[in-house]
């Protein structure tokens, strides 16, 4: 199903302003936690994908309106248990679809060599087999190779009314270019993405977003930007590029 997902840069000072307007609209996220200052939230760990001409690098940087990513994901910290999740996620105008299937984390390099996915894939779907199958032809078609790791700390919602609504707080986004597939859960030469700010995303399924939220836009004069993690990690890591936020 293709979702709206609207991204806003946030000061860290509007941080918990934000939070005391959404609560009364939302519960947290049912993969969150709370951690000792009661702050629902868990971590999210990208290893991104990408061609050794950057094409989706570059694809993003030149706004080309229908794209794919591909990236590996995994959360919080490594056990015996960790799994991880193969994603694309394919920007169609405005909307976002995403195809994903999990297998275990102690998998993943033996899988990325021998693609017998029958064996690997864990989810109970029936699409995942086909979503993993169409993560490895993409990998294989355009040679993809590990680019950029990136992770962060998350801080989820989602909607009381409105249930297919996802609020986020992505604080503490750093990053690491050129990783190998068995870092993912390492948090050593990570760069700081952003010294003062948050990303605030807004995702949604309607057509319109709900009032709430648009309101909470409209009062705390958010401006909608096409921010993309990714792509501002491998700049800050690879050219240096100083921090403005």
């Amino acid at each position: 199903m293709l979702r709206y997902e609207r991204k806003y840069l946030v000061p860290n000072e509007q941080m918990e302003d934000l939070r005391k307007r959404l609560l009364p609209f939302v519960v947290p996220d049912s993969y969150a936690t709370p951690d000792e200052n009661g702050i629902y939230q868990y971590t999210v760990r990208s290893i991104y994908m990408d061609s050794l001409d950057m094409e989706c690098y570059t694809q993003k940087d030149s706004g080309i309106k229908l794209r794919r990513k591909l990236r590996i994901r995994g959360y919080n910290h490594l056990n015996e248990n960790s799994k991880v999740v193969l994603e694309i996620k394919r920007k169609i105008g405005n909307r976002i679809k995403k195809h994903r299937s999990t297998l275990l984390f102690s998998d993943l390099d033996e899988m990325m060599r021998n693609p017998t996915l029958e064996n690997y894939i864990t989810g109970k779907r029936s699409m995942d087999l086909d979503d993993a199958k169409r993560f490895f032809f993409h990998l294989k078609k355009k040679q993809y190779r590990p680019s950029n790791l990136v992770v962060y700390e998350r801080e989820a919602y989602q909607g009381k009314i409105d249930s297919g609504v996802r609020i986020t707080f992505d604080k503490n986004i750093r990053s690491r270019i050129y990783p190998r597939l068995n870092t993912l859960y390492d948090d050593f030469n990570l760069k700081h993405l952003f010294n003062n700010h948050f990303v605030l995303e807004i995702k949604y399924f309607t057509d319109e977003m709900p009032i709430w939220a648009r309101s909470l836009v409209y009062d705390f004069k958010l401006r909608n930007d096409a921010i993309s993690k990714y792509t501002i990690g491998y700049d800050v890591n690879k050219f240096n590029k100083k921090l403005t936020y």
